[in-house]
């Protein structure tokens, strides 16, 4: 779709914005006007994403940021200055490896997927609403979850982030609606990279499109949350965006 500004003059921040998902909104929201501020752990791959929305025309910067430790997000919110931002996208999400499964997943990593998940995103959602508030801005802040925020899968660190992560949008929908902010997730499906692998095995019969998903999957459907232009009268929800595989039935079904 050609891009028609539906966030020219606004500023917006993306964590996990180095790579995958987190790269794709943040390249979307400054084709569409937006002056991006990209926050990742990966210096170079960041650098990268920034090249690539000035590239096509927009405006960003770059900042590093840790937020796998307890204060990693008093580091970002130091870094940004007072200035608020219009829009918040937390994409940022540690790697998940499947050996990392309910008996052996460490300590470090289950506290490591909590803090960038839930405590980083919690706090930097929190204090991005006081500025909008503070500054009469009608703010718009979007989660990106998982299907495993319902169902398990394994992976007890991450499903739990998931899963709390919906509730935090939940909360601070209430909490900051009657300040005119919205806030919303949205669910993928199977989008190989950043912390999903697909591996050898293809599943994509399973998926009711035909395939796996990609970044760009996700990049629409995120600009139409963020903007009360398409969405005005949405807040507190999650949009599930894969391609059907929720439908699919994960019990094999009795044979005979």
């Amino acid at each position: 779709m050609q891009p028609i500004g539906l966030f020219k003059g606004e500023r917006a921040l993306v964590t996990g914005s180095a790579s995958n998902i987190g790269r794709a909104i943040a390249e979307a929201l400054a084709k569409e006007g937006a002056a991006v501020i990209l926050a990742d752990v990966d210096p170079a791959r960041n650098a990268a994403t920034l090249e690539a929305v000035k590239a096509a025309g927009g405006q960003g910067t770059a900042l590093a940021c840790d937020l796998s430790t307890k204060d990693g997000w008093k580091a970002l919110v130091d870094e940004l200055g007072a200035e608020p931002v219009d829009i918040f996208v937390h994409s940022a999400a540690p790697p998940r490896k499947e050996v990392d499964h309910a008996m052996d997943v460490s300590e470090d990593v289950f506290d490591g997927m909590l803090n960038v998940n839930l405590r980083s995103g919690f706090f930097l959602a929190r204090e991005m609403g006081r500025r909008m508030q503070k500054g009469s801005i009608k703010g718009r802040m979007l989660f990106i979850t998982s299907l495993h925020a319902e169902t398990p899968r394994n992976l007890p660190h991450y499903s739990s982030a998931k899963a709390g992560q919906t509730m935090i949008v939940k909360e601070l929908a209430r909490a900051l609606g009657p300040s005119g902010i919205r806030v919303n997730a949205m669910a993928p499906g199977a989008i190989p990279g950043g912390g999903f692998n697909a591996g050898a095995y293809d599943f994509s019969g399973k998926i009711p499109l035909g395939r796996l998903g990609n970044a760009e999957d996700l990049a629409g459907p995120a600009v139409a949350l963020l903007t009360d232009r398409f969405t005005r009268y949405v807040t507190g929800t999650t949009l599930v965006v894969d391609g059907g595989i929720a439908l699919f039935n994960w019990i094999k079904p009795v044979e005979g």
